[in-house]
């Protein structure tokens, strides 16, 4: 199974008594979200489920792709990791998963999963991890796929 793990593109401090969900992308993270986007759609397969988190920064870069996508509130801002997992069906999905979604909860699901430990990882705005679950010599084994930024294509 692949799971690829994209952070939203650069997006509008909040204004105050904003409500975090309705920032928007900046110019810079409208750029940056049809970098990624162009970068992704040459590589995933046209069977790649994608699922955005409810902020609106998050559904506007996961627009650039054009492609359907489901908005799923349990990855909100502040998820647990445990939510993207979910609803992921980490690693039992027959296709492959984008979330796109937030820091923190990225970057620990990247730390879960390819080292077992609970940590922050970092995960730069618009970047994408691409994990990927296989079995190598009868045991379970995730490797890192690739991390792409928006800023280097």
């Amino acid at each position: 199974m692949d799971l690829i793990l994209w952070r939203h593109a650069e997006a509008e401090v909040a204004a105050p008594g904003q409500d975090d969900l309705q920032r928007a992308l900046t110019h810079k993270g409208e750029r940056q979200a049809r970098r990624m986007a162009a970068w992704l759609n040459q590589r995933l397969p046209a069977t790649t489920r994608v699922l955005v988190s409810p902020a609106l920064r998050c559904r506007q870069t996961a627009e650039a792709l054009g492609r359907e996508n489901r908005i799923v509130p349990s990855i909100a801002p502040d998820a647990p990791f445990a939510a993207l997992i979910e609803a992921a069906r980490w690693p039992k999905a027959s296709e492959p998963v984008l979330i796109c979604g937030h820091q923190p909860t990225l970057g620990q699901v990247a730390a879960h999963l390819l080292s077992g430990v609970e940590q922050d990882w970092a995960v730069k705005k618009g970047a994408v991890w691409w994990l990927r679950w296989r079995q190598r010599d009868g045991e379970p084994e995730v490797t890192l796929h690739a991390v792409q930024g928006p800023d280097a294509l």
